[in-house]
């Protein structure tokens, strides 16, 4: 059985004051069963790396940069990731891809940067409304996840994958337990072509996973958590989500 895995993405939320009450809260709530892990701003990762110390809350950052160090003026290294301890680092999020222009091989790339320093990239994949209406969904989601496989080769079972429908990322909107089940197997099926520990690595769905209908979708055969956004920022929500994964 592969172990359960809730993330929350904190997106550009929180302030020094909520984000104390936040994990304050999570603190209070765990342990959990699942593995737990909290993405977070860049400013506030030390902060948060302090405030989970001991716990078993791991932390990670929403992105990383494709580059090794130099003249990248607003990017984080992997490295610099690495020197507080990010354990995770979200790549490749439709809002990366849909608002700063990312490429399916950037979002290859940032895997890599972030696999050669320790980081465990969380690579997401996804597509929008009008792709699914199209009956794109499978089409789209495989050539996402080929450039990571071909970039990262041998590598590509160390990474943590999520498949994220864009139409349903803060719409209230969610794919139903069979369609999210659907995707995620297409998904691993192309993981057991490229490695053999696809049936070991954890895909995870994002889209409004909610302590309501959380316990329906882990049910499903191949996935393995959730991507939790706008319910990770109240503690008694993303606690649910972590209980239902368990």
């Amino acid at each position: 059985m592969r172990k359960k895995l809730v993330v929350g993405n904190w997106k550009m939320h929180g302030s020094r004051a909520s984000n104390a009450l936040l994990l304050s809260g999570l603190k209070e709530a765990g342990p959990w069963t699942a593995d737990v892990a909290v993405c977070v701003p860049f400013p506030y990762i030390t902060e948060t790396a302090l405030a989970l110390t001991g716990t078993q809350i791991a932390y990670g950052s929403q992105d990383c940069s494709a580059h090794e160090q130099g003249a990248y003026t607003g990017e984080v290294s992997s490295a610099m990731l690495a020197d507080v301890g990010c354990r995770y680092a979200i790549v490749g999020h439709s809002e990366r891809r849909a608002y700063h222009q990312e490429s399916d091989q950037l979002v290859a790339d940032k895997a890599k940067a972030a696999l050669a320093h320790g980081i465990t990239p969380i690579v997401c994949v996804g597509e929008t409304l009008a792709e699914r209406e199209a009956g794109q969904t499978e089409h789209v989601v495989k050539r996402q996840l080929a450039a990571v496989i071909h970039t990262l080769t041998h590598c590509i079972g160390e990474i943590v994958l999520a498949y994220e429908p864009v139409w349903a990322i803060g719409t209230g909107l969610t794919a139903t337990p069979e369609q999210a089940q659907a995707v995620h197997a297409v998904l691993r099926q192309q993981l057991r072509a490229a490695t053999q520990k696809a049936d070991a690595m954890r895909i995870l769905y994002g889209g409004s996973v909610k302590a309501d209908n959380a316990a329906q979708l882990f049910a499903q055969a191949d996935i393995d958590g959730g991507l939790i956004g706008g319910a990770a920022l109240k503690a008694a929500d993303f606690s649910a989500i972590c209980r239902a994964a368990g």
